[in-house]
């Protein structure tokens, strides 16, 4: 994999009552995609109308499959028991994603995803993930800085073209360590990464597929 190109910003914490400043990830991937005329969309969050209307705008197919929001509350059905120790059931969660054919999707928003999920699954299911990007394809993620403790209940839309949305109270602590940036550079074997620094405590990360 290519080293972790990062670029800082001068994004600023949002505050309730102030515009959210622009994302240089957002920037850079409608670039990145300029010349496709219809790209396939996996939103992995609670999808919201602002994000289906920047979709339908650059005239997208959106697959919608809320999978965050079984990570944020502990839900049961992606967790299974062997002898005393709980653990991540990764197909159950995999089963819950629409019938994607594989190398079709453009790009897939996994927002906090790689930081609600055990660092021993990470890899398994990035690459699940990663089998339905096609050639080209874009893995954009939120992924926390070591020192912000709190943000699982977080939730994130596009506001706009340029602009991500975040909602929710941010109070409950994550459950893993924080994704370091070489741990992001080993996740996908012939990958590249792009990484961007904001002041919120969050990376915006994007993992290329290779053409």
């Amino acid at each position: 994999m290519s080293p972790i190109r990062t670029e800082g910003s001068r994004n600023k914490t949002r505050i309730p009552s102030a515009a959210p400043p622009s994302s240089p990830a957002l920037e850079w991937l409608w670039k990145y995609l300029s010349d496709v005329r219809h790209p396939h969309f996996l939103d992995c969050g609670a999808v919201s109308p602002s994000t289906v209307r920047v979709l339908v705008k650059r005239r997208a197919k959106i697959y919608v499959a809320d999978v965050i929001s079984l990570l944020q509350r502990g839900d049961p059905a992606v967790w299974k028991t062997e002898g005393k120790k709980l653990v991540f059931n990764e197909e159950e969660f995999l089963r819950r994603l629409p019938r994607i054919p594989l190398a079709s999707l453009t790009v897939i928003c996994c927002w906090h995803l790689l930081d609600l999920i055990p660092r021993e699954s990470r890899t398994h299911l990035a690459g699940s993930l990663f089998g339905l990007l096609e050639p080209g394809g874009v893995f954009f993620c939120i992924l926390r800085e070591p020192y912000l403790a709190a943000g699982v209940d977080t939730h994130w839309w596009f506001e706009n073209h340029n602009t991500l949305g975040m909602g929710g109270a941010g109070q409950r602590n994550f459950p893993y360590p924080a994704v370091t940036n070489r741990e992001v550079e080993n996740l996908i074997a012939g990958a590249s990464a792009k990484t961007f620094l904001t002041r919120s405590g969050r990376r915006e990360v994007l993992i290329l597929k290779g053409k």
